[in-house]
């Protein structure tokens, strides 16, 4: 049976924010369940007073307490920035596969450009700076591209290898970067980096908000 906790619980995890603000103890839970009492009193199609949600959401509070104080982890890292990258997409077709193994001949990975390929199951989204986005281009004129996004930025950590194994660490780094309302277009993770492609204008935001996350 549906209960107003089980509501409560899908309604804060599904609002990053709302649940930031719990865990740093900087909302008001009467506030907030009259602005949630619509959506659960919908959802359980019955009244439900406001009291209870309130105590609801304070049960809940705790619960994510002691979830967060499970996680141990070091997030000591550099925060390396890379401008003036760029963001093609493109549908997967067989034509497709052959081709990008062209890119990494055009790359010069020696001096610190990047090339990062992300394959879904219809398309492939190709990361890397700017100034080879016209010789792809051409690599990939035959091919239908979907999008390409220009004046962005990488923002890259380092971690040790403990990163691959414990649990909540990217949902942790994502939530700071979405406190600061930053569109993460891209992220790109490997055993101990993690890599977010974002706009140039939230470029400095974004370092912050990891910088923060650090000296934590």
């Amino acid at each position: 049976m549906v209960t107003i906790s089980h509501v409560v619980q899908k309604l804060v995890d599904d609002r990053v924010y709302i649940q930031e603000s719990m865990d740093k103890d900087i909302i008001s839970y009467a506030s907030l369940a009259k602005q949630l009492q619509p959506e659960i009193e919908e959802e359980l199609s019955k009244p439900v007073k406001k009291h209870a949600i309130e105590m609801a959401l304070r049960r809940y509070k705790d619960q994510l307490k002691q979830k967060h104080k499970t996680v141990s982890f070091d997030y000591s890292s550099d925060v390396i920035m890379k401008t003036k990258i760029c963001d093609i997409a493109v549908v997967r077709s067989p034509t497709l596969l052959a081709k990008l193994r062209k890119l990494y001949d055009v790359v010069d990975f020696e001096r610190g450009d990047i090339l990062n390929i992300i394959q879904g199951s219809s398309e492939v989204s190709i990361i890397t700076n700017e100034r080879y986005k016209q010789k792809l281009l051409e690599i990939l004129k035959s091919e239908k591209i979907l999008i390409t996004e220009e004046n962005l930025v990488s923002l890259t950590m380092t971690f040790s290898k403990d990163f691959f194994y414990t649990p909540c660490i990217i949902f942790n780094i994502i939530r700071n970067v979405a406190w600061e309302n930053i569109n993460i277009y891209e992220i790109v993770s490997t055993n101990t980096e993690l890599t977010f492609i974002i706009h140039k204008k939230d470029a400095m935001k974004g370092y912050k908000s990891l910088e923060k996350l650090i000296s934590r």
